[in-house]
C-alpha cells in the first residue's frame, strides 16, 4: 500500500522538546524542537549519528517518555499530555515498537506464544483460547516462524529468528502505526535484508505506516518514502528519499551520504568524505527554521545560510 498524502497525517509531531536534568545546573536536550508528519502507509526514515536523538523522538512519540514540550497528534487524538484510559488504551493498540536489541526485548521466562499473545490478554481481544492460538498461529506463519516454535523460549532462536518474533509481537495487534528502532542494527548483513523485505511485505498487506529508526543510510534508502535528518536533537532537514539523496542542501547531511561506501572498488577509491563538525561550523541550531526547498523537501537554517547553500553546485 503507497502513502496516501492527500489523506490527514496519521502522526503529527509539532516543536518536540524533550530534556533530561542530570543535576541542579545540567540538562541534557536529547531532543530540541523537532517537527515531522507521518501519514497513512507510509514508511519515514530517521537518520543520524549514535546520540543524535533518534530512539528518544521513538520512544516520546509511543510515550514511553512523558515529552518535555511540544504536540503529538496521532490518529486526531492528542497524546502530548496527561492522557484518558481511553485514549492510552486506544494508544497501546494502534501503536507498537519493535526494539533493537531482540534478546533484551523478550522474556526469557515466557514462552513465543505468551510473549506475542501478551497484548491479547492485556487488551481482552479475543473470545475464546482457541481463537487466540489461532491468531498467534497466523503472525508466527506471516513472519516466516513455524506455528509449532509458540511454545519455545527466547534463547533458542537465533538473532534473526528473535526480531521475527518481536514483529510478530508488534503486527498481533493490527496496529496503524509501527516505530522500528534500530530493529536490524544488531543483525547480519544477510538477515538485515530478510527482515526489511518481510517489513516490506507486511507493509503492503496491512497498510500499517512506519517510523523506520537507523544509522544505516543504504539500509533507510531502500525502505523509506520520505527521511528526516537529525543533529544533537535538532532535525536539520527532511524530504523524499530522492530528494535526501540527490539534493542534500545541509552540510550535516552531505557529510553523512559522502561517508557511504560504494560497492564498485574503482569509484570507492575516488569517493571523498566531506567532514563536518559542529562547533567549527559557525551555524547556530537553534536560529534557524524550516526552509522550504521544493515539494516536502525543507532545511533548517537561518535565512543567509538558505541562499549560501542555495547557490552552491550538488
Amino acid at each position: 500500500m503507497a502513502a496516501n498524502y492527500n489523506q490527514e497525517p496519521l502522526l503529527t509531531v509539532e516543536g518536540l522538546k524533550q530534556y533530561f536534568p542530570v543535576s541542579r545546573t545540567f540538562t541534557v536536550k536529547a531532543v530540541d524542537d523537532v517537527s515531522f508528519k507521518i501519514y497513512p502507509g507510509e514508511t519515514y526514515g530517521l537518520v543520524g549519528e549514535s546520540g543524535s536523538g533518534k530512539s528518544t523522538i521513538g520512544r516520546s512519540v509511543i510515550r514511553l517518555y512523558n515529552p518535555t514540550a511540544g504536540k503529538i497528534i496521532f490518529d486526531g487524538q492528542d497524546i502530548s499530555g496527561k492522557m484518558s484510559r481511553q485514549t492510552e488504551s486506544d494508544l497501546r493498540v494502534k501503536m507498537q515498537m519493535i526494539f533493537q536489541d531482540p534478546m533484551a526485548s523478550l522474556n526469557p521466562r515466557k514462552t513465543i506464544g505468551n510473549i506475542i499473545g501478551e497484548g491479547l490478554d492485556i487488551h481482552h481481544m479475543y473470545k475464546t483460547s482457541a481463537e487466540r492460538e489461532d491468531k498467534i498461529e497466523k503472525i508466527l506463519k506471516k513472519v516466516g516462524l513455524a506455528p509449532e516454535h509458540h511454545s519455545r523460549y527466547p534463547h533458542q532462536f537465533s538473532g534473526g529468528q528473535r526480531q521475527r518474533v518481536g514483529i510478530a509481537r508488534a503486527l498481533i495487534m493490527d496496529p496503524k502505526l509501527i516505530i522500528a528502532d534500530e530493529c536490524i542494527s544488531a543483525l547480519d548483513v544477510s538477515i538485515q535484508a530478510q527482515v526489511v523485505n518481510l517489513m516490506k511485505d507486511i507493509q503492503e498487506e496491512t497498510g500499517s505506516a512506519y517510523l523506520f529508526i537507523a544509522h544505516d543510510l543504504s539500509m533507510v534508502k531502500y525502505i523509506s518514502d520520505r527521511i528526516g535528518v537529525l543533529h544533537l536533537g535538532h532535525m536539520l532537514e527532511t524530504g523524499t528519499t530522492e530528494e535526501i539523496f540527490t539534493r542534500p542542501m545541509h552540510p550535516y547531511t552531505r557529510s553523512l551520504l559522502s561517508a557511504i561506501p560504494t560497492p564498485n572498488p574503482i569509484l570507492e577509491k575516488q569517493r571523498k568524505s566531506l567532514s563536518y563538525d559542529y562547533k567549527t561550523s559557525g551555524l547556530d541550531y537553534t536560529k534557524g527554521w524550516d526552509h522550504h526547498v521544493d515539494g516536502t523537501h525543507y532545511v533548517k537554517c537561518t535565512d543567509e545560510e538558505f541562499d549560501r547553500w542555495s547557490r552552491e553546485e550538488y
